[in-house]
């Protein structure tokens, strides 16, 4: 199955340059389809003609961002070392409520060629 998803110039630019292999959502519904083996397409928001398309290898559900943290390898989340990602941060994106009803997921994925 094939999923659109778009993302902010600077985790496009980590993804394309295989910086970043786990990509950080709320578990939505829309997140909920996603499966070992799925294709996403991630359309850069910063210039809406660059696309890059990546194969699902793992997925990841965790009851709370804070939970991810702690289970994934930041590097590969696309943090820098050192980094202390606060799941506050997270607010920013999505509300409190939605964090708390759905959870939050890690994809893990492979850039296509």
């Amino acid at each position: 199955m094939l999923h659109c998803m778009n993302l902010q110039p600077e985790p496009f630019r980590k993804i394309k340059a295989g910086e970043k292999t786990i990509e950080l959502r709320l578990n939505d519904p829309k997140r909920q389809k996603i499966q070992a083996g799925d294709q996403i397409e991630f359309l850069n928001l910063g210039d809406g003609l660059q696309k890059i398309r990546v194969q699902v290898i793992a997925v990841h559900r965790f009851a709370s961002f804070a939970e991810l943290y702690q289970a994934l390898p930041l590097l590969s989340c696309g943090y820098k070392p050192g980094d202390k990602p606060d799941p506050k941060d997270m607010d920013s994106y999505y509300s409190r409520e939605e964090q708390q009803k759905y959870g939050a997921v890690g994809i893990e994925m492979a850039l296509m060629d």
